[in-house]
């Protein structure tokens, strides 16, 4: 039998763990410099979120072996793109649109990522409690950012990118502990 081309999983695998790295450098960012511009943290994020929606959609349709990090990434991926259209459409007037949608796709990724980790327990996989608390803090994270608790713009700048940074430490986590990769592998076949 012929062996499943492993092309868009490694696409898919090192555009998560590109992204994951943007992520965190702009949360790190935000965190240090929250006096950014609204249409500056508009069009960085809006930006970050229709190419991590691509890279998510390419996972969702790659074969990866344990089929995990991936598995929700079809409706998660249109979702950041339209985001991310939304918030490039109207960047100067979107900075509350922002806060508030980036953390119910926040908080969302987070409790998706939750059970990711108790699906790797079951495949054994060593690192699911790290997936698992990591996903626990970036759902709180992505609730505080719903809530806004604060009326500072920088200080809401400073929890938008405690929230990125989250998400992107939570992304590569998963992506380096779930997305398996064998050279070997079979397409997929139903025995009857």
């Amino acid at each position: 039998m012929k062996t499943r081309c492993t092309i868009p999983m490694w696409v898919a695998k090192a555009g998560y763990i590109v992204m994951s790295l943007v992520f965190c450098a702009a949360g790190a960012l935000f965190i240090v410099k929250p006096e950014f511009s609204a249409t500056a943290i508009s069009r960085t994020l809006g930006a970050a979120m229709i190419v991590f929606g691509i890279v998510k959609l390419v996972g969702y349709f790659s074969k990866d072996l344990f089929r995990l990090a991936f598995q929700y990434d079809l409706g998660f991926g249109l979702l950041l793109i339209a985001l991310g259209i939304l918030v490039l459409a109207k960047p100067a007037g979107a900075l509350d649109f922002i806060f508030a949608a980036l953390g119910i796709a926040i908080l969302t990724d987070g409790l998706f990522k939750v059970q990711i980790a108790v699906d790797a327990k079951r495949f054994g996989i060593p690192s699911w409690w790290l997936t698992l608390a990591l996903a626990i803090v970036t759902g709180l994270v992505g609730l505080a950012l719903v809530f806004r608790p604060w009326d500072s713009v920088q200080l809401l700048t400073a929890l938008l990118g405690a929230a990125l940074l989250a998400e992107g430490v939570l992304n590569l986590c998963v992506a380096v502990s779930t997305v398996k990769i064998v050279a070997h592998q079979r397409p997929d076949v139903i025995e009857v």
